[in-house]
């Protein structure tokens, strides 16, 4: 099947020429651009490669920068659940078979936001001997911390029908992350609208959902095997450089995640903003990619 997403209303903001992998019939939309030592970003929900597009401006002129869009998200196709199952193992399995099929099996920096985080360290825990720096950047890989509880925004959207109704049929959860993901002033109209284009109907949804519903809480939910087995993998990845960067407002990924991070890593660069939320390189885009470029030629491979 074919994504049918509209035209992107403003292509100008996305300066790239996305290509396509065949997953299992499924068309799974990514960025690679520029040579080097591979850098990939794996984005959350609900957003896609358009939230890395400036990260990789700034990177691709030293590194070969791989961004996929999920299945579901972004230009990738959005089969429905009987075509997909939107579990987590299947996240990994894409990130890993995407990664295979271009040919990165070494010096492979991660840089992982939201959901980005859990499926970009559950690939690590699974090639460890692959990945030589982490970025991370308002995320988990590990299980929520007890510290921490569910937001009611959250418990909402994974435990009910209404939470499901207004995700699918009213875009909620989209428009909401447009607006509350960023503090330190709203998203300009045009990328606002950028990241809504790829969910324009309820049927280009459902990941978005899914993402919500699958979080996996405890034991029993589908997925909680891969959290808890990546959570006890990232002692291996204690001496590998990581950089945390934090947007300190943020109402998920918030002081107990990073307190989190930092427990796992002691060894990891930290750097937090008080002032900015959720979608960190949208409230504070240049210093963040400043940081990040920084740490990258503190930390060269070779």
């Amino acid at each position: 099947m074919r994504n049918e997403v509209a035209a992107l209303p403003h292509p100008g903001l996305y300066p790239f020429t996305p290509h396509t992998f065949d997953r299992s019939g499924l068309h799974l939309s990514y960025l690679d651009e520029g040579a080097g030592d591979p850098v990939v970003m794996v984005h959350g929900n609900p957003t896609w490669s358009f939230y890395f597009r400036n990260l990789v401006l700034a990177l691709r002129d030293k590194y070969r920068c791989i961004v996929p869009d999920h299945i579901g998200c972004g230009l990738s196709d959005k089969p429905p659940e009987s075509l997909y199952d939107y579990a987590l193992k299947s996240r990994v399995d894409d990130l890993e078979a995407l990664l295979e099929h271009l040919g990165v099996r070494e010096n492979v920096t991660l840089v992982v936001q939201d959901w980005g985080g859990m499926i970009g360290m559950a690939y690590a825990a699974r090639h460890p001997e692959r990945v030589k720096r982490i970025v991370a950047t308002n995320t988990g890989a590990f299980p929520l911390p007890a510290s921490k509880p569910l937001p009611v925004t959250l418990r909402v959207g994974r435990n009910s029908r209404l939470g499901a109704w207004l995700i699918l049929k009213r875009n909620a959860f989209c428009r909401a992350a447009a607006r509350w993901c960023v503090t330190r002033r709203p998203l300009p109209r045009d990328v606002r609208s950028m990241y809504l284009a790829p969910y324009d109907t309820p049927e280009h949804r459902v990941a978005v959902l899914k993402f919500v519903q699958t979080i996996p809480l405890s034991e029993s939910d589908p997925g909680y095997d891969i959290v808890r087995d990546t959570a006890l993998s990232l002692e291996r990845f204690r001496g590998v450089p990581t950089l945390l960067l934090w947007g300190m407002k943020d109402f998920v990924f918030d002081k107990h995640f990073l307190a989190e991070w930092q427990r796992h890593f002691p060894h990891a660069e930290t750097h937090t903003w008080p002032d900015c939320g959720h979608y960190l390189l949208e409230d504070a885009g240049d210093e963040a990619i400043g940081k990040v470029k920084e740490f990258l030629a503190k930390h060269p491979l070779g």
